[in-house]
């Protein structure tokens, strides 16, 4: 069984996140979506909160489970014994950094490959930044992410929690 390694911050899970989740369950044995910890990125939700989140929208695909690492993400995949590294790709943009983390992951990790897999096209401005400028500012965000991470933006985005914060 081939297993992939899907690795983000997924800060929060996004429509365009899940898009390439539901290709790579079609395309592997397995798919691992990593919850990549940087320490010094300032992230909106907890690493708990993330995974928590992804595991409700991916439960849907039983080949799918989540993880989280500190550490680097080709020796978390070589750990578990994956063989392949995906990142979604919405734009050439996206392409031009994906490419070279590639490069970089070849050089650290030669035995195991990397495979872009792009969002759907109406996807392709999707980001978890975008995402909670977009629900900040009031709009609608039905068409960017699942109903429960809408929700939990929200809550965590509401006047009043941003006072408590």
């Amino acid at each position: 069984m081939t297993i992939a390694v899907y690795a983000g911050s997924f800060d929060p899970v996004t429509a365009g996140h899940l898009s390439v989740v539901r290709q790579a369950a079609r395309l592997f044995g397995h798919v691992v979506v990593v919850v990549a910890i940087n320490p010094e990125k300032h992230t909106l939700f907890t690493v708990a909160e993330r995974m928590e989140l992804l595991r409700e929208v991916v439960a849907l695909h039983p080949n799918v489970s989540v993880a989280s690492t500190e550490g680097l993400i080709v020796d978390y995949a070589r750990a578990i014994g994956a063989s392949v590294l995906l990142r979604g790709v919405r734009g050439a943009t996206d392409a031009q950094f994906e490419t070279t983390l590639a490069q970089a992951n070849r050089a650290l990790a030669p035995d195991l490959a990397t495979l872009f897999l792009p969002a759907e096209s109406h996807l392709a401005e999707v980001s978890s930044s975008r995402l909670k400028e977009k629900l900040a500012r009031g709009e609608d965000v039905s068409d960017f992410c699942p109903p429960a991470v809408a929700a939990k933006l929200r809550q965590r985005l509401s006047p009043s929690s941003l006072r408590s914060s």
